[in-house]
C-alpha cells in the first residue's frame, strides 16, 4: 500500500497545503521506501487541488496524511477510494509513525478551497 504526504520545499516537513504543496512524498507501507514526486499544481491559477489529487491518485495511493484538504480534492480522493488522515505535526516521521500505530484520525478539515486566490 502506498501513502502520500504533501511536503514543503525542504522535503523534510509536512506542507500545510495539499493542493499547493511543492512535492508529495510517496511511502510504500510494506517496504518503507520513500519517493518524492513533484506536484504539478502549486503555481496553478486555479484547479490546484484537482491537479494535485490526480497526480497522487496516479501513484496508487490508498491513504493521504495531511493537515487539511480542499473540497474538490477531497471529493476526488473519495471517488478513488483514498482515505484522508489528519497529520499530528509538521514532522513527516511523527505523522507516519502515528499512522502506522493506527493513531491518526480521519481528516475533518475539509475547506471550500482557495478558488482564484492562489492558495492564500
Amino acid at each position: 500500500m502506498n501513502i502520500a504526504i504533501p511536503v514543503d520545499e525542504t522535503k523534510t516537513n509536512v506542507c500545510a497545503s495539499l493542493g499547493r504543496a511543492p512535492y508529495f512524498m510517496i511511502i510504500n507501507a510494506n517496504t518503507g521506501e520513500k519517493t518524492i514526486i513533484d506536484n504539478p499544481a502549486p503555481a496553478a491559477s486555479g484547479g490546484a487541488g484537482i491537479k494535485a489529487a490526480q497526480s497522487v491518485i496516479d501513484q496508487n495511493v490508498k491513504a493521504i496524511l495531511t493537515p487539511r484538504c480542499g473540497m474538490n480534492a477531497a471529493e476526488a480522493f473519495k471517488a478513488a477510494g483514498i482515505a484522508l488522515y489528519q497529520t499530528v505535526s509538521e514532522s513527516i516521521d511523527q505523522s507516519l509513525a502515528a499512522f502506522n500505530k493506527g493513531d491518526l484520525v480521519e481528516l475533518q478539515n475539509i475547506h471550500p478551497g482557495f478558488h482564484g486566490q492562489g492558495g492564500k
